[in-house]
């Protein structure tokens, strides 16, 4: 991975790591968040029905651009600045719809093709990436991190001879997460700019004792993806995102899609991005440097053609699809989040209302939130961006499940009309 540091490197109080460390995982990545969140409310969320299991069968057949503009309004109403949603069919016709404004304070409409910052949807690009390499026998999921970077992983108990590619694409290698982040205005003002090498972030990692030995447990690691990235630039020779833009960008079109790095601002048109801190303070926080893969930017239009173009057999082969699709069980406490959801290798899949279940790669960083989804044959997509985030766990889940709804209705093709509407 190519970021740089100042030479001075990033400076940070121990308080304001711990700060930082909190926010910056909502942002990267919410649920990461709403993880250690629930470990202070886990008899509140015990007792919260299944998302995916309360919702009412619907009533009529045929998710239709109404059908779409309505439920981005939905979305909006419950206090999000801007909503855009698209939704490619099998014929390849799209409907598109979006809510709000772009910019607080302003009636500029959302931008229909506007950029956002994808974050961990990007390690689905990863995913593929490395499975491409263990198709061209370079690489094997059961190498261990030792054999690709010795002495990278080893200390407070982590040991890289015992974690495997497939468990850190599995997010089953137990690596703890210490992202740096911001957790206030002003922790967002100064250190916005702050940028990490690779080898900076596992180090943070370092310092902490393993969630779980190797293998026995599941959590989310944005630093496992980050040691995936290290490990693809030792196979290959040459940048991660070079392997990723030449390997899924270039062959499936996707000209809208780029890694920012240092580059702060997104390229136009785009939403402004908004998070709400604890405080209640909504602050505009689209200018910012992200590290590692979250830094990547798309469109609506570009994570729909990756995600047909990735289940519709284009870019793996039946052999690498059916690892990538060989899932696990999220951890407990994620239930609240994914109800019946399980990891693959880069992938997550879902149950439908309807019957059957989805594939996606959901992502958030400060400002910007991505759900979506796909069939499994690639033929029906979804994309939902979302230009505010909420450091409220509850707040936050409210407007995932909202978005949950919208993408479970548009790859069932059914109308949102449902019984008692």
């Amino acid at each position: 991975m190519r970021f740089t540091t100042p030479a001075s490197g990033p400076k940070h109080r121990p308080s304001q790591q711990r700060s930082q460390q909190r926010h910056r995982r909502i942002g990267r990545w919410w649920p990461a968040v709403a993880a250690a969140l629930l470990g202070t409310v886990a008899a509140a969320a015990a007792a919260r029905p299944a998302d995916g299991a309360a919702a009412a069968p619907p009533s009529a057949p045929g998710y239709r651009q109404d059908d779409l503009r309505r439920d981005t309004s939905a979305l909006q109403a419950l206090g999000i600045t801007g909503v855009q949603a698209r939704v490619t069919t099998a014929s390849g016709r799209d409907l598109v719809a979006t809510a709000g404004v772009a910019v607080a304070g302003t009636n500029r409409p959302v931008p229909r093709d506007g950029y956002f910052r994808m974050a961990s949807t990007g390690k689905a690009l990863m995913a593929t990436v490395v499975l491409q390499l263990v198709g061209e026998g370079r690489l094997s999921l059961d190498d261990t991190v030792d054999r690709r970077l010795p002495g990278v992983i080893d200390a407070n108990g982590n040991d890289g001879r015992k974690i495997t590619v497939r468990q850190l694409l599995r997010n089953t290698s137990g690596l703890h997460d210490d992202l740096p982040g911001f957790d206030t205005p002003q922790d967002y003002y100064r250190h916005r700019y702050d940028t990490y090498t690779p080898e900076q972030i596992v180090a943070r990692a370092m310092k902490h004792h393993p969630d779980f030995p190797p293998g026995t447990g599941w959590s989310y690691s944005n630093t496992g993806y980050v040691v995936l990235g290290m490990i693809v630039e030792k196979v290959t020779g040459r940048p991660w995102k070079d392997e990723v833009e030449s390997r899924i960008l270039k062959p499936l079109g996707m000209h809208h899609t780029y890694l920012a790095g240092n580059t702060p601002t997104l390229r136009r048109p785009h939403a402004r991005g908004y998070q709400v801190f604890a405080s209640g303070e909504r602050t505009d926080v689209t200018e910012q440097i992200v590290p590692d893969l979250g830094g990547y930017v798309s469109t609506t239009a570009d994570v729909n053609r990756f995600f047909r173009g990735l289940l519709g057999g284009r870019l793996l082969s039946e052999a690498r699809m059916a690892e990538m699709r060989d899932t696990v069980p999220v951890a407990k406490q994620f239930e609240v989040i994914w109800p019946g959801g399980r990891y693959g290798l880069g992938l997550v899949n879902r149950p439908l209302t309807c019957g059957g279940t989805y594939w996606s790669h959901e992502g958030g960083e400060a400002g910007y939130i991505t759900l979506n989804g796909a069939t499994g044959d690639g033929g029906r997509a979804v994309t939902v961006s979302m230009t505010t985030s909420f450091n409220d766990f509850d707040t936050a889940l409210r407007h995932h499940k909202a978005a949950g709804d919208l993408v479970d209705r548009a790859l069932c093709d059914t109308s949102g009309n449902r019984r008692g509407e």
